[in-house]
């Protein structure tokens, strides 16, 4: 997942992604609690996904207030 990808979607789309996210997060977290997680990278790269996606959100976000003005 790269952020160009990111900006082509819309923010419906975005949201629904972190939501996406929020849940594998959640998931490997209990796998990692229970000793399962066979990659311990993971938790890293979906919480850096997660980061990225409300980065573009804010962006949006940014970009449609100062249109609005």
């Amino acid at each position: 997942m790269n952020a160009q990808e990111l900006r082509d979607k819309t923010p419906d789309q975005l949201r629904e992604d972190l939501v996406a996210l929020k849940k594998e997060q959640f998931n490997l977290r209990f796998q990692s609690a229970t000793n399962q997680l066979e990659n311990p990278a993971k938790m890293r790269e979906a919480r850096r996904n997660a980061a990225r996606v409300l980065t573009i959100l804010n962006e949006k976000a940014a970009a449609a207030a100062k249109d609005a003005e």
